[in-house]
């Protein structure tokens, strides 16, 4: 779910202005999956615009206080969601660690990295979701330390249903600065998109992985 309507389209302004996120309903992209998409999400981009960075840190932290509390430490998703992870913890005033999509290979063969202690509050900071797979992954891999974790929040969601009963089965609250709905709206009201743009679009997320334009 989105924390609410105001900020969801403030993001996705903010995002489509620099290109962190890119439609193209008559020239899709490949994802690394295989899919073909009319829509490409970056949001690392966003590190790179000051104003920007700042604004998704400071409603990040808003949602993080107003829905769960300050949690004892802020775990950032590798590898799209470390830079963002630190900032949110810098700004809380709490520790950071971050977890890996499996374990290394070699030395400590450690799959979260830095310090955590047993039955710790944690939020789990994402940079984007998809089919929440990996995002859970590491929800799972926190969760055999003994770890409470109190929710996720992330600054962009697809939207995509599997997303959604991914995140009910494991009880993991989530919460997104911005979804598809709200971005789509966005590009139409600047005529980022036109109207006969937005039945391909929501053709697309309707089944993604079978799409074709």
């Amino acid at each position: 779910m989105i924390f609410d309507k105001n900020t969801a389209k403030k993001t996705a302004e903010l995002l489509l202005s620099i290109k962190a996120i890119k439609l193209k309903p008559n020239e899709p992209f490949t994802w690394a999956s295989g899919w073909k998409s009319p829509i490409y999400c970056d949001n690392r981009i966003t590190l790179s615009y000051v104003p920007i960075r700042n604004f998704i840190r400071e409603n990040l932290c808003k949602i993080i206080l107003e829905k769960h509390g300050k949690p004892d430490v802020i775990a950032g998703v590798a590898t799209g969601a470390i830079a963002i992870g630190v900032l949110v913890a810098q700004e809380l005033g709490v520790p950071f660690i971050y977890v890996r999509p499996e374990p290394k290979k070699h030395g400590t063969k450690n799959q979260i990295e830095g310090y955590l202690d047993n039955g710790q509050n944690i939020v789990v900071v994402e940079d984007l979701i998809s089919t929440g797979k990996s995002s859970l992954n590491a929800v799972k891999a926190l969760k055999n330390t003994d770890a409470n974790i109190k929710g996720m929040v992330a600054i962009f969601n697809y939207g995509f249903k599997i997303a959604k009963k991914n995140f009910e089965k494991e009880n993991i609250e989530l919460t997104t600065l911005s979804d598809y709905g709200n971005l789509i709206e966005q590009a139409l009201d600047t005529n980022y998109i036109s109207e006969k743009d937005i039945k391909t679009l929501k053709d697309w997320r309707k089944n993604p992985s079978k799409w074709e334009n």
